[in-house]
């Protein structure tokens, strides 16, 4: 393999593995909703 395909897929990989573990981090460090996730819990009437 030449010198210039090795740089790019070097540069490509990394850049792919980059991208794909900060987005990872981003969903996986979101706060939780604090909302209810039931609709039955959304009710305002008492039952």
């Amino acid at each position: 393999m030449e010198t210039p395909a090795l740089i790019l897929i070097i540069i490509v990989w990394s850049s792919v593995t980059f991208i794909t573990g900060y987005f990872f981090y981003k969903v996986l460090t979101i706060p939780k909703n604090p909302e209810p996730d039931s609709f039955s819990e959304n009710d305002d009437e008492q039952q």
